[in-house]
């Protein structure tokens, strides 16, 4: 029986700022990308949703970003590799000693935004990431675009990998993520990102935006929780999965 995780980016409001429904959120899905306080989060509400997290047994992960509050992480930078390595072996700690005194542990890392798809393609800040996390925790999982470049180097440099696929983003045909500026970036759609999600985990394979299959590898769906719809669209491929037969189960369970 096919078996999928679902997870979703979380802790990401500030101060009276709220982003996103975390606890319901939690309620859904079966791993959480922990934001650590570069590009979104406060450590009291950090702190708050993992402590939720604990409670229902969802398995947590550092959603480690540029140093970029203003910019939401999702603005590209260059920072040097020393400042890079840095900066995510500081959010990692910084979640872990979060996560200790919420009865968690931080079991995986997922980068952030800009970061996330500047490391996807290019090698000197893949290389950066994936050293920092060794430094810390060699078991930790990378989660990472799924068929992106890095996913191989991080194998190849002994990091387990978890390759993911966006169920409301569109993709291009050669597998990246279209572009946020771009019309029909992100799909709201709760029927339609149900329908291309059933199908990935089936056949491999997902719609381009220009109508076109891309094969991706899926070890986890990831819907954005920084929108208002963000938890009935979650709801909806959870039902839909569930209905289809296929175990929602996390990653790191077996």
């Amino acid at each position: 029986m096919a078996r999928i995780d679902l997870n979703s980016d979380l802790g990401e409001s500030f101060g009276p700022w709220k982003m996103g429904d975390d606890a319901r959120m939690l309620a859904i899905v079966t791993s959480a990308n922990v934001a650590c306080g570069f590009h979104a989060g406060d450590p009291a509400g950090i702190l708050t949703v993992l402590k939720e997290a604990a409670r229902r047994g969802v398995a947590v992960g550092a959603h480690v970003g540029y140093r970029d509050l203003v910019g939401f992480g999702r603005r590209q930078m260059d920072p040097s590799s020393e400042e890079l390595v840095g900066d995510t072996i500081y959010q990692i700690g910084a979640l872990q000693a979060l996560a200790t005194a919420a009865g968690t542990t931080v079991r995986y890392v997922k980068p952030h935004g800009a970061l996330y798809n500047t490391m996807a393609q290019d090698q000197r800040q893949a290389t950066d990431v994936i050293s920092a996390i060794k430094a810390v925790d060699p078991a930790l999982v990378l989660m990472c675009a799924s068929g992106a470049p890095v996913v191989r180097q991080a194998r190849d440099a002994g990091l387990k990998v978890v390759c993911e696929v966006f169920a409301d983003r569109a993709y291009n045909p050669d597998g990246t993520l279209v572009s946020r500026r771009l019309e029909g970036a992100v799909i709201h759609d709760a029927a339609k990102v149900s329908a291309r999600i059933l199908r990935l985990v089936a056949e491999g394979s997902i719609a381009a935006i220009d109508g076109t299959d891309v094969r991706l590898e899926a070890d986890s769906i990831c819907v954005h929780g920084d929108n208002p719809a963000a938890t009935a669209l979650a709801a909806a491929v959870r039902e839909a999965l569930g209905s289809a037969g296929v175990t929602i189960k996390s990653f790191l369970d077996g």
